[in-house]
C-alpha cells in the first residue's frame, strides 16, 4: 500500500467528529495560501526536486498555474517568460492577478510587467528575437520559468537560466518549463534536452518524475552522470543539475475536463494540433510551415531507413562544413550513394586550421570519394587547398555562387548554389517520385531540424532559399549537419548516374590518408550527432 493510499484508508474511516475537526485543521493550515496544487501532475510538478523541470504534455493540464502559483508561494525573484511580450503579460492577468488574487491588481505595475508586494517580486517578460535574451544578463532569479518552452531557442534558453540563482542561502533555485509537444522544427531541441523521456530512440528512458543529472562534457555535449556529484570532468570537479519531465493530462484538471467541452474543442483540431495539445505525443506533433522546402515527414521517412550496416558499394562523397578553430564543431558527412553514415564531428578547438581540418576529411575519406568543402570562410578554402596538395578530389562549394541548375522537371531555376542544393535534396527525398526515395540519413533530432528549418520564396521567377544569415538568426544556430548532408548530396555519384545500379561496383579495402594526414589523429573525432 503507498503512502496516499494508506492516507486515503484513515480519512475514510474517520468518523463525522473527526472528519469535521480534520477539515478545520487543513483549513487552517492553508487559509493564507493563494494556490494549492490539484492531486496528481500539479503536486507532482509543485513539488519535484528537479533543477529544471519540464511540465509538458496535454493541453489543459493545469501547467501554467504550476508557474503562478510558485512564483507566489514558494520563490522571492521570479522571471515568467513566453516568447512574446503581450502573451506573457496575459499569463500575469489570467494566472496571478485573477485567479490567484481575485482580480486584485494594486501591487501590479502593467508598464514593466512585474508584480511587487514586499514579499515577492515576479517579473514577466517576453524573448521573441534571439538577442532579446540579453535583456536578462545579470538580473538574477531564483525561479526562472519558461511558457510553452518550445517556442523558445535552445540558446535562449541556456542564457537566460545562467543567471537562476539567489542570494539568500535558504532559498531554492529552479527553473521550471511549461509546454505542449513542439509543433516546428525550432522547438526540436526540447525533445533531445529532455531525450530520457520524450525520445522514443532514447537507450536509457526515464518514467514520469524521475531525476536524472546532467554536466557538460570536454567537447560542451550533455553528459548524463549518477547523481550530484561532485564530477571530474576534464580535469576539473564539476557539479551535476537534475532534468526531469512531468507529464500533464487534461484529466488531471477538474476545472476544464469537468464538462467535456475542452476535451471537446480539442477533438475539433487538425491531426498534427491533435497530437500535440490533445494526446500530448512528442513524435507525431510537427507541422510544416507553407514554406518549408523539405517536408517533416520526408526526412522521418529517411531516418526510419537507416541502419548501422554501410551498403557494400564505394564511398561516393564525403562533406565537410567547417567550423574552424571556435567553440562550434566541424561535421564531416560521409556518403555511400544514397546512404549517409553517421557524421563525425571534431571540436573547433581541435581544428585550429585549414590543413588539419583536411587532415580529418582525408582520415575518414574511403574509394576515391570526391570531397566537398564549404569554401565560405578561409578555414574552408586553406582545407581545399591541401586536400589539393594531397592529390585528392574535390570540390569547393559556394552556396552564394549562382547555378545553371534546374529543378527536375526543368521548368525552374535557383537564384543560387544554396538553393539548389538544398531543393535537390528535397527531390531525392520525395516518396512521390518512381521507385519512391532511396535516401537513408541517421537518426539524429539535430539534422531533422536543420533540414526542415529551410524556408524558401519565389524570387524573380526562381527559387530562392531564405538567407542562411538570416535562418541562423531565426533559429538560434548554425545548421551544420543539415549543410553537410546538403553538401555531400550535391555532388558525387548516385544511384541515378551509375548506369544498371551499384553492380560491379565495390567498397575499396585501401583506404586513402594522403600526405600529411596524420596531423591530426581521426581517434579525436566523435562519431554521432
Amino acid at each position: 500500500m503507498t503512502l496516499l493510499s494508506e492516507l486515503l484508508h484513515r480519512v475514510e474511516s474517520l468518523g463525522v467528529e473527526e472528519l469535521a475537526e480534520l477539515k478545520q485543521v487543513v483549513s487552517a493550515a492553508t487559509a493564507e495560501r493563494r494556490f494549492i496544487p490539484n492531486d496528481g501532475p500539479q503536486t507532482d510538478g509543485y513539488f519535484s526536486l528537479a533543477d529544471e523541470m519540464y511540465f509538458g504534455g496535454e493541453a489543459g493540464g493545469g501547467k501554467t498555474s504550476v508557474i503562478a502559483g510558485l512564483a507566489y508561494e514558494e520563490h522571492q525573484r521570479s522571471l515568467i517568460l513566453r516568447r512574446i511580450n503581450k502573451d506573457a503579460k496575459k499569463i500575469a492577468r489570467d494566472e496571478l492577478i485573477d485567479n490567484l488574487l481575485g482580480g486584485d491588481s494594486s501591487n501590479w505595475n502593467g508598464t514593466d510587467l512585474v508584480y511587487r508586494d514586499g514579499k515577492r517580486t515576479i517579473d514577466f517578460g517576453g524573448c521573441e528575437y534571439e538577442e532579446d535574451r540579453e535583456r536578462y544578463k545579470g538580473d538574477p532569479h531564483d525561479l526562472i520559468a519558461f511558457d510553452e518552452i518550445g517556442d523558445f531557442l535552445e540558446s535562449q534558453y541556456e542564457f537566460i537560466i545562467g543567471w537562476n540563482r539567489s542570494i539568500d542561502p535558504n532559498q531554492r533555485c529552479r527553473v521550471v518549463c511549461t509546454g505542449n509537444p513542439p509543433t516546428t522544427a525550432e522547438g526540436l531541441w526540447v525533445i533531445k534536452y529532455w531525450g530520457a523521456w520524450l525520445d522514443p530512440t532514447h537507450p536509457n528512458p526515464a518514467k514520469s518524475g524521475e531525476l536524472r543529472w546532467y554536466v557538460r562534457g570536454e567537447n560542451d555535449e550533455w553528459l548524463e552522470v549518477d547523481g550530484k556529484g561532485p564530477h571530474e570532468i576534464n580535469g576539473e570537479m564539476v557539479e551535476a543539475r537534475s532534468r526531469t519531465f512531468i507529464r500533464s493530462r487534461l484529466s488531471d484538471n477538474p476545472y476544464l475536463a469537468a464538462d467535456g467541452r475542452y476535451k471537446r474543442f480539442l477533438d475539433s483540431l487538425p491531426k498534427e494540433l491533435r497530437d500535440a495539445y490533445r494526446d500530448g505525443k512528442y513524435d507525431m506533433s510537427l507541422k510544416d510551415h507553407p514554406f518549408q522546402m523539405i517536408p517533416t515527414a520526408w526526412v522521418q521517412a529517411a531516418q526510419e531507413r537507416w541502419t548501422p550496416e554501410i551498403p557494400d558499394i564505394p564511398m561516393t562523397a564525403i562533406s565537410g562544413d567547417c567550423a574552424g578553430g571556435g567553440t562550434d564543431a566541424n561535421v564531416i558527412a560521409p556518403r555511400y550513394g544514397e546512404y549517409f553514415a553517421q557524421f563525425v564531428t571534431i571540436p573547433g578547438e581541435l581544428t585550429p586550421s585549414g590543413v588539419s581540418i583536411a587532415g580529418q576529411i582525408i582520415a575518414n575519406r574511403r574509394d576515391s570519394a570526391v570531397a566537398v568543402v564549404d569554401a565560405g570562410g578561409g578555414y574552408g578554402n586553406t582545407a581545399i587547398a591541401a586536400l589539393k596538395a594531397n592529390g585528392i578530389e574535390v570540390y569547393a562549394y559556394k552556396g552564394s555562387e549562382g547555378t545553371s541548375a534546374r529543378t527536375a522537371d526543368g521548368s525552374i531555376g535557383f537564384n543560387n548554389v544554396r538553393t539548389a542544393a538544398y531543393w535537390k535534396l528535397r527531390e531525392a527525398l520525395d516518396p512521390e517520385q518512381p521507385g519512391g526515395s532511396l535516401i537513408q540519413l541517421p537518426p539524429s533530432q539535430r539534422l531533422l531540424g536543420d533540414l526542415t528549418a529551410v524556408r524558401f520564396e519565389e524570387r524573380g521567377g526562381r527559387i530562392a532559399a531564405e538567407s542562411k544569415e538570416k535562418m541562423v538568426k531565426r533559429i538560434g544556430r548554425s545548421p551544420d549537419y543539415g549543410d553537410a548532408v546538403v553538401m555531400a548530396w550535391w555532388k558525387g555519384r548516385t544511384q541515378a548516374n551509375v548506369a544498371g545500379g551499384w553492380q560491379g561496383y565495390s567498397r575499396q579495402s585501401k583506404v586513402h590518408l594522403g600526405r600529411g594526414a596524420n596531423a591530426l589523429s581521426a581517434k579525436k573525432a566523435r562519431r554521432g550527432a
